[in-house]
């Protein structure tokens, strides 16, 4: 099934500003980033139950290789939302 993807703001945010502190960190590594990234997102968009809800009916798909979580919302319809780009060590709450 195709479903919609919708990026919140402080998603988008989130990407943006953690590429470019991996490119600060070591160019090229960035583009690791956003690779494990989209293949979490493929895994979110394959089969959003997969991952268990962790609060307020989000459910929080992990990465490969870098310490962050896709914090997302899935209508049990059509449409995926997804909220944050956290780091593991923040507080989703804060």
């Amino acid at each position: 099934m195709k479903y919609q993807i919708i990026y919140h703001t402080d998603a988008e945010n989130d990407i943006r500003s953690n590429k470019k502190w991996y490119k600060e960190q070591q160019i090229g590594l960035e583009k690791s980033f956003v690779l494990a990234l989209k293949k979490t997102i493929s895994y979110i968009i394959e089969n959003p139950l997969l991952f268990e809800v962790k609060y307020r009916n989000t459910r929080v798909a992990f990465t490969e290789k870098f310490p962050f979580g896709v914090h997302y919302q899935f209508d049990n319809i059509s449409k995926i939302t997804i909220f944050t780009i956290l780091h593991t060590s923040k507080n989703p709450f804060v």
